[in-house]
């Protein structure tokens, strides 16, 4: 009952907080609107450039493809970048010293940190489906080329990778106890993560040495996984050889490699699913030692 109390308490006041929660809710469709507006046409010639001159593509299948590069980037990195806004109410409380006025009641420690965990996790799932409902819309009008398996693995790519955001804010979160923190991780997250996730621009287009280490960040991997979902279907309607097919997937990084050997889906689930894991095992830990 008390961690059910904290639960609602969190998520109130955090939709209560117009400025955490608009700028949560609308990041993801501001930036619907501006890759669906400026960047589709790049996006678009890119793809067309791509294909031999002789060879004829359905200009459709390609507005397919484009709306799922569109969509995919924009879900691997709403679901991390929202997840820390909404977690920002656990150093909110640390600042204005609602905290330390929690901790002296008869509630553990245990309980506020699951308590700030849950109300995050809520909210951002909460958030990004709603961002989910709108990419495929927007992937609707486009070009539809999803079947019924590929939305469902989308819905399991935003919950695991709004699992992983959460993980990870809160593992952060809890070195902070300022608001100039919370502008200073806000805005190095906002604009840095969708670049070594591989979102903002392909990892195939870096150098071989940050290949390397963009390869051992979990984030690329649950990008992977959401570019697979969402432009598979287009890529095979292309009706492309399969080695020319390979060559393209490996362009936008549906296929990921490390070390030299292709990742798998299994791989990549695996990946993000222990990254989980040990980012909570960490939370629990930094919470059960923090008076040691």
């Amino acid at each position: 009952m008390i961690l059910g109390n904290l639960v609602r308490r969190n998520c109130r006041l955090y939709f209560r907080d117009k400025g955490m929660f608009f700028t949560s809710l609308i990041t993801p469709a501001i930036l619907l609107v501006l890759y669906g507006t400026f960047l589709s046409d790049v996006f678009r010639d890119s793809f067309l450039m791509a294909f031999p001159p002789e060879m004829k593509v359905d200009t459709q299948v390609v507005d397919g493809l484009v709306a799922g590069q569109v969509v995919s980037s924009i879900l691997a990195v709403s679901c991390v970048t929202v997840a820390f806004c909404s977690n920002f109410l656990m150093v909110q409380d640390k600042a204005n010293g609602t905290l330390r006025d929690l901790r002296m009641a008869p509630v553990k420690s245990a309980t506020l940190a699951l308590g700030y965990f849950l109300a995050s996790l809520i909210s951002t799932l909460l958030i990004c489906l709603l961002a989910l409902g709108l990419c495929l819309l927007y992937m609707g009008s486009a070009g539809w080329y999803l079947t019924a398996g590929d939305v469902a693995a989308l819905v399991l790519d935003v919950i695991l990778l709004v699992l992983f955001g959460t993980a990870l804010s809160s593992v952060i979160n809890f070195f902070l106890s300022s608001q100039g923190q919370i502008s200073a991780v806000g805005t190095v997250v906002s604009s840095g993560y969708g670049f070594i996730c591989g979102a903002y621009m392909p990892i195939s287009s870096f150098g071989s040495g940050l290949q390397t280490v963009i390869s051992f960040l979990p984030g690329t991997y649950g990008t992977g996984l959401v570019r697979n979902h969402a432009m598979g279907g287009a890529l095979e309607k292309l009706g492309l050889p399969a080695e020319s097919l390979r060559e393209f997937r490996d362009m936008l990084d549906c296929n990921l490699y490390f070390q030299g050997s292709q990742v798998s889906p299994g791989a990549m689930y695996a990946i993000l699913g222990g990254t989980i894991g040990v980012l909570l095992i960490a939370y629990i830990l930094l919470h059960k030692f923090r008076k040691k």
